[in-house]
């Protein structure tokens, strides 16, 4: 998907031997900018999906939510029901003052590249969410022309993420490689959303 400034590839695929993924994402650009989350519900299957989509659900509904109440809010939803848990990381793009924002609960990877080369990693805020309260960071950073943000659930393995990974040109020639390097059998759910700002 290509649009007005970013262009965004995904990879995901269920853990060997499940119907569907415990992994949920989404992703929108507006006029003003953009937003990605992904979620990690705990375990896999379908139990794992019902966590992960909850909080999906409410970032979808609430894309203007500064992020830590955003992260509140999805942490609220999964409060007193029968649900695993999960974790989260959401990212925002902010194309008017050039700025980007992110964070994270739990074990969701998230690597800024800078057009010179230079990554950034986050470090998340450890645990996950289950409806009890969470300290938040919020990582920010400007927003540089050509800057490419990953996001990966824990099924990524960070070894597989080499030079040549980080090499590639596009958004998609970024997920082929990398769907490439994938064994057959998955152990994990993995989901690897690529993007990039062209200003």
């Amino acid at each position: 998907m290509s649009e007005n400034h970013m262009e965004v590839a995904v990879y995901q695929t269920a853990k060997h031997g499940n119907d569907c993924s415990g992994d949920s994402y989404f992703y929108i650009e507006t006029d003003d900018g953009f937003i990605c989350a992904l979620a990690d519900g705990l375990g896999s299957g379908e139990l794992a999906k019902a966590s992960s989509e909850t909080v999906i659900q409410v970032v979808q509904k609430k894309i203007d939510e500064p992020l830590d109440s955003l992260i509140d809010l999805c942490n609220e939803a999964l409060s007193g029901k029968n649900m695993r848990g999960c974790v989260l990381s959401i990212l925002r793009i902010d194309y008017q003052h050039c700025r980007y924002s992110y964070a994270s609960i739990g074990n969701i990877g998230v690597v800024v590249v800078n057009e010179d080369g230079s990554k950034k990693r986050n470090i998340p805020n450890p645990g996950y969410l289950s409806g009890i309260k969470r300290d938040v960071n919020i990582h920010r950073g400007a927003l540089e022309d050509g800057a490419v943000f990953f996001m990966f659930s824990d099924g990524v393995n960070e070894r597989q993420l080499t030079k040549e990974f980080y090499s590639q040109k596009s958004m998609q020639s970024t997920i082929n490689w990398f769907t490439l390097q994938q064994q057959k059998n998955s152990h994990d759910d993995t989901t690897l959303i690529a993007m990039k700002y062209h200003a």
